[in-house]
């Protein structure tokens, strides 16, 4: 694999999008009740993909550090079988793990989901986490997937005392990969709660949250098997759900954040897409 470090090249912009209603999930919308907008400008999309059906590729990237023995790594393994055995003809998945420093993709990418129960059911925990670190591999990971409609899953209780790079750093790099990240925080609390100075509660849950939202996933606060079903089950909606709008950049101009907004023409509708990317100016 190439160094974390290096830069993700980009050329070819995917937006995947989520469009909701107070009823649930809209679906049917066509090409033209987009609006795709790259800081303030609009911007002709020439890829839109829109079938549910549609398969995906999802990568998990699962914390093994000490701090997730016992009912943390349990509940790790109940989530990543869920997904297996909800899996469709067409989908294809790929595990990588992370602790003390050293992140492995375990099983690369494969429909077949065999490898990957099998190395799910080896799991120990150990050593110390390197949480951002890991993150910033998930390009890498997921490089290699085939499908329009592509994720990853990172289940984790939140800590990091090892990573040679930043939250931040972290955040930027899978950015650029255009790739949105789900967040299952094991026990890792509401990052918007406050102490009563007024600060963060639980600070490694703000960092969770914030990853999730800027990439364009969620973050789900999991404190117990009930919390755990739905946040699998709203991943796996969001998923299938899923709008793609497609677009390329100029092949020359200056690599800056370009902030992205889409727009549809619906009335009391929500639109959850990721917020923008690092690139030379849309090419329309």
């Amino acid at each position: 694999m190439a160094s974390f470090a290096e830069e993700v090249g980009v050329a070819w912009i995917l937006v995947p999008v989520i469009v909701k209603s107070k009823k649930g999930y809209v679906e049917g919308l066509e090409r033209e009740d987009f609006q795709l907008r790259v800081d303030g400008r609009t911007v002709a999309f020439q890829d839109f993909e829109q079938r549910g059906e549609a398969p995906w590729s999802l990568v998990f990237l699962q914390d093994l550090s000490g701090s997730m023995e016992g009912s943390r790594l349990e509940a790790a393994r109940e989530a990543t079988l869920w997904f297996l055995e909800k899996a469709r003809p067409g989908d294809e998945f790929a595990l990588a793990t992370f602790a003390s420093g050293l992140t492995a993709v375990d099983v690369p990418f494969t429909e077949d989901t065999r490898p990957l129960v099998e190395s799910i059911r080896s799991w120990k925990p150990w050593g110390v986490t390197n949480l951002h670190d890991a993150v910033a591999w998930l390009p890498d990971i997921s490089g290699s997937s085939r499908n329009v409609k592509r994720a990853a899953v990172l289940i984790t209780d939140g800590v990091d005392n090892t990573s040679r790079i930043t939250a931040p750093e972290a955040r930027d790099l899978v950015r650029r990969a255009e790739l949105p990240v789900y967040v299952l925080g094991l026990e890792s609390g509401d990052p918007f709660a406050l102490d009563k100075k007024g600060e963060d509660l639980y600070r490694y849950a703000d960092v969770l949250n914030l990853l999730a939202t800027m990439t364009g996933g969620r973050y789900f606060a999991v404190g117990g098997p009930d919390d755990l079903k739905e946040a699998c089950a709203t991943i796996a909606e969001e998923m299938r759900y899923q709008y793609v709008l497609g677009f390329d950049t100029q092949a020359t101009g200056k690599a800056e954040w370009r902030k992205i907004q889409v727009l549809v023409d619906r009335k009391g509708v929500q639109v959850v897409a990721r917020k923008g990317f690092r690139g030379t100016p849309p090419a329309r």
